[in-house]
């Protein structure tokens, strides 16, 4: 290797290593409006969020948290929240949904229920809270419900009874949401 090619594998090492100091876990950083959620980083983008774009997205949840986590679909949300506006887009331009299901509908309940059946505090209540004053819709499957033995008055307040969770995705549909695939 001659002077020039070291000097140069040597700046190329030096950029690269640089770059895996800012990669993974490490290129996280606290949102604008959820700053304890929903962890986002800066992106180098080529497709342009068109100016005045409205987000009107459903997200579908139906697995539960780990114990004593946050549900990473509620995560998700806080995300979805905070990439985009640190990105310019109106935080009255965002409208999201989220239909529960499955054995997710248990992070959605009060703490009496919570705990008795988990045994344990609810983790997610602040972030559901926090998620509803922004507008965050919340449609809890009656089904599910009924299978975990959950009634309407033990939800937490924002989170509404659908009669499925296959009704409350039509419903979405109706009213122009999209549908987030993951």
């Amino acid at each position: 290797m001659n002077k020039v090619q070291g000097q140069s594998f040597i700046a190329a090492s030096l950029m690269l290593c640089s770059f895996n100091l800012m990669a993974g876990g490490d290129a996280f950083k606290s949102g604008v409006v959820l700053p304890q959620y929903g962890k986002v980083a800066d992106v180098e983008t080529s497709l342009v969020i068109p100016k005045g774009m409205t987000f009107k997205v459903v997200f579908d949840v139906s697995k539960a948290a780990e114990p004593g986590k946050v549900n990473r679909s509620l995560d998700t949300l806080a995300r979805f929240i905070n990439m985009h506006v640190s990105n310019g887009v109106a935080l009255d331009d965002i409208d999201l949904m989220m239909v529960v299901h499955g054995s997710a509908v248990k992070d959605f309940t009060k703490e009496k229920y919570f705990q008795s059946t988990q045994g344990q505090p609810n983790t997610n209540a602040e972030l559901i809270s926090q998620l509803s004053k922004l507008g965050v819709k919340f449609n809890l499957c009656g089904q599910s419900a009924a299978y975990y033995d959950v009634t309407l008055q033990q939800l937490l307040p924002g989170v509404d009874m659908a009669l499925s969770a296959m009704t409350a995705h039509a419903i979405a549909a109706r009213e122009g949401y999209s549908l987030n695939p993951f």
